[in-house]
């Protein structure tokens, strides 16, 4: 007995094969060596994604694919591998004092956002309320993958990058929901539905997914501490498979999956599970690959035939968003937590947009919403074009704002030394060009007991210090901490950074909270870029 499906896989033969592996491995290893020239040029690797998929597509090598479905359904794969990395990869501590504000951003932000394109779009280009509307929810988001990508290269303090790396996970859930029920209003047969309704209906819906994705990774981050083998590789996949179980979870009973995976990741990648570095290093290889596949995917579906049509109103929308309606959903949202007016500057022209919206664009179509089928080109044009604009200005942006971090920390992913078990952790310190670590001798760094610098990379060498080597701007330093003093390590290096060899010996607070002020003595004003204005 033969069928349709049976005569499509008896269609795809060895040779289907081989050159299905040449493509796809080719395009992985240009993909690789793009990542050197993203770092070079300050451009997002998403670009040169969507680059090689034009050029694969209809008008490079002349692929075929234009299946709108198949596009969003693993366009959401995707997202679902991006938001598990992104939870994994996240210190609590780095986010912890931002979470409030991320979350009002990535909720009552986006609203704003969506209302001012909604209301521009109507008035500037002619469209109806619900099209002006649509429009809006779509490029609401900022991209996880955009924003990581980013957040990698540019030295930030954690108040800020925290709050980025917050919104990007949370706002991806609320704005799928909205852009969802907005375009199955429009489709035929559909009745509107009250917009009380409808925010009823997204706020239940996040909240379930946060109680799954919350539940679901407390479960499995204690079965896996049970079931815990010496295989790391093996662990690391019980762990994205906890996390990815919390999307299927919530999805199943009609609650955000995207929200729930990211918390179920976020709980998992911070309650000091075994393998730690293991499951990280397989996280972040899922994530890239992930986008590489997801961005290519978008670009063999571009044609780019109708991108000229869309080019101005591109602009336009693209323009309000990021010179009015982003800068006021940050105003909007940033002001009741006294967040100072640089940091809100800098979120505002920070506001990523990436694959999300591209994805997002197909959902209209898939919907059946009639005349929209011009929304994924302008999209594409809008994405492309304000990638190239904000994305290589941020760290000027930064460093205009008094935002630039004297010192980036790095976590470090080691395999060849197990230092989970030995309960160290492996820190890289970069010396920035205005941090006060210049200079200092390391024995003046007067680091707790047990953490010592283990290697310093200068120029092109690397030696490992003595006490009495001065240290230099540009330099590299990698420490090796016990865990339980990794956070006074932290400190430590914040403190000298900004106070220099004489900053207090005992370590002092911690430099992310305000010193408390005795009754009476008048409030002395620091230069602190990541406090409040």
């Amino acid at each position: 007995m033969t069928s349709a499906a049976g005569d499509a896989v008896d269609a795809f033969t060895p040779e289907d094969l081989t050159v299905a592996l040449l493509l796809g491995s080719l395009v992985l290893v240009v993909a690789v060596v793009a990542v050197r020239l993203s770092l070079r040029s300050g451009l997002p690797s998403l670009l040169i994604y969507l680059g090689l998929g034009l050029a694969l597509g209809e008008s490079g090598l002349g692929i075929r694919y234009d299946s709108e479905q198949l596009t969003q359904s693993l366009g959401y794969a995707a997202l679902v591998l991006i938001l598990v990395e992104g939870g994994i990869t996240t210190r609590w501590s780095g986010i912890r004092a931002s979470v409030a504000p991320a979350a009002v951003l990535a909720t009552v932000g986006v609203a704003v956002s969506v209302g001012v394109v909604g209301v521009v779009a109507h008035l500037v280009l002619g469209w109806s309320w619900e099209v002006s509307l649509l429009i809006g929810a779509v490029v609401a988001s900022t991209d996880a993958a955009a924003v990581f990508s980013v957040l990698r290269r540019v030295p930030l303090p954690r108040r800020v990058s925290g709050m980025l790396e917050a919104e990007s996970g949370f706002n991806d859930a609320p704005v799928v929901l909205l852009v969802t029920a907005l375009a199955a209003q429009l489709a035929p047969g559909q009745e509107a539905e009250p917009w009380w309704r409808l925010l009823g209906t997204a706020g239940l819906e996040l909240a379930g997914g946060t109680v799954v994705g919350l539940l679901v990774g407390w479960v499995g981050a204690r079965v896996l501490r049970v079931v815990a083998t010496t295989s790391s590789a093996l662990f690391a996949i019980g762990v994205l498979s906890v996390a990815v179980l919390a999307y299927a979870a919530a999805d199943s009973v009609h609650t955000s999956g995207f929200i729930a995976c990211y918390l179920a990741a976020l709980l998992l990648g911070n309650l000091d599970l075994p393998h730690r570095p293991s499951v990280v290093g397989f996280a972040t290889a899922v994530g890239w690959l992930a986008q590489i596949g997801l961005f290519v995917l978008l670009g063999l579906l571009a044609s780019p035939s109708g991108f000229a049509d869309q080019v101005v109103p591109a602009l336009v929308v693209g323009a309000v968003v990021l010179l009015l309606a982003r800068p006021l959903s940050v105003v909007v949202s940033c002001t009741p937590f006294r967040i100072g007016w640089r940091v809100q500057a800098f979120l505002s022209w920070a506001g990523l947009r990436g694959a999300v919206p591209v994805v997002l664009a197909t959902v209209p179509v898939t919907a059946g919403t009639p005349g929209v089928s011009w929304m994924f080109d302008l999209v594409f044009v809008l994405v492309v074009v304000f990638t190239l604009i904000q994305a290589p200005t941020l760290p000027w942006v930064a460093r205009r704002l008094g935002l630039d971090a004297a010192h980036h920390q790095v976590d470090l992913a080691v395999d060849a030394t197990p230092l989970s078990d030995l309960g160290a952790d492996l820190l890289e310190i970069d010396v920035g060009p205005q941090s006060r670590i210049g200079g200092v001798r390391v024995f003046e760094l007067r680091l707790p007991p047990g953490a010592n610098v283990a290697l310093v990379v200068r120029d092109g060498g690397s030696f490992v210090p003595r006490d009495l080597d001065v240290l230099r701007h540009g330099d590299q330093l990698l420490v090796v901490a016990p865990a339980g003093v990794r956070r006074q390590v932290e400190r430590r290096f914040h403190l000298v950074s900004r106070g220099g060899r004489l900053a207090e010996w005992a370590g002092g607070p911690d430099p992310d909270r305000r010193r408390a002020r005795p009754p009476g003595r008048p409030a002395v004003r620091r230069h602190d870029p990541d406090a409040p204005d």
